[in-house]
């Protein structure tokens, strides 16, 4: 097992470290917020075809950026778009536009239809999510030492797997846990699901997230030690949930064990 150091303080020993992706080691704000905005666009589309009045698709906006923890001053790192999945993210706008009076089906029908649309789009085009700065480095000292590294997302299959070859991590976290997984995260029995995948006990490894449901989710489960990430937001994810606390990845060290010569006097 490996020494995990928080600021040159010795925290727990592990075998295994469990990540979270976005706003942990994935700088991905904007292209949270892009997706946020085209998403919007395309269901207040979708509506001006049924010829609802300008009124309601104003307000039908203002509410989707509400329920999507879009700001003023970037992204809510606790909203649905930041930390919930892809079918939370679906439930939400189809409860949004059954509160302007769309039939539940009809609500999950557009949600489902602008959804799809916006996929196609970002297929297209898609957003490079660059890592946080550090995170490779933190990376490379837990390989070094032994320690085996993993992601846990609620971004799709297909979407860890782009994110990993846009930065080349696809060899370093080629085990992953994600939306498309059963049980998805935030459920404990997700944690337990991967760590068997990697032949490894809860307990021996640690959890790093940006939110309380990735911290809660880590306790529940038996992770050994559970850190939380506040650097990859413009706003501050407020934690509570956390056993420890970093907001930059230089403040996490493995020891290095360095081998001790004995010299014997010969006789």
């Amino acid at each position: 097992m490996a020494t995990l150091l928080l600021r040159g303080e010795p925290i727990g020993s592990i075998k295994g470290v469990l990540f979270d992706k976005d706003g942990t080691i994935s700088n991905s704000e904007e292209h949270l917020r892009n997706l946020a905005r085209l998403r919007i666009q395309e269901i207040s589309r979708l509506l001006k075809e049924q010829q609802l009045g300008f009124n309601k698709v104003e307000y039908l906006k203002e509410l989707l950026m509400k329920a999507y923890g879009l700001t003023n001053n970037g992204i809510n790192p606790q909203g649905t778009i930041a930390i919930a999945s892809r079918k939370d993210n679906i439930i939400s706008t189809a409860t949004v536009l059954s509160l302007l009076g769309e039939s539940w089906p009809k609500s999950l029908e557009l949600s489902n239809k602008s959804f799809k649309l916006v996929d196609l789009q970002q297929e297209r085009a898609p957003q490079h999510r660059p890592i946080i700065d550090g995170f490779r480095k933190i990376l490379i000292s837990l390989e070094t030492a032994g320690v085996t590294c993993a992601l846990i997302s609620n971004d799709s299959d297909s979407g860890i797997k782009n994110f990993l070859l846009q930065n080349n991590l696809q060899n370093s976290l080629n085990k992953f846990w994600s939306a498309d997984n059963y049980p998805p995260k935030p459920n404990p029995k997700a944690v337990e699901a991967l760590c068997e995948r990697l032949n490894l006990q809860p307990s021996e490894c640690a959890l790093i997230g940006d939110a309380d449901s990735d911290l809660t989710m880590a306790k529940q489960s038996g992770i050994g030690i559970a850190i939380g990430f506040t650097g990859g937001w413009k706003q501050t994810p407020q934690l509570n949930h956390h056993q420890h606390i970093i907001n930059h990845w230089n403040e996490l060290e493995i020891l290095q064990k360095t081998k001790v010569q004995v010299h014997l006097d010969a006789k």
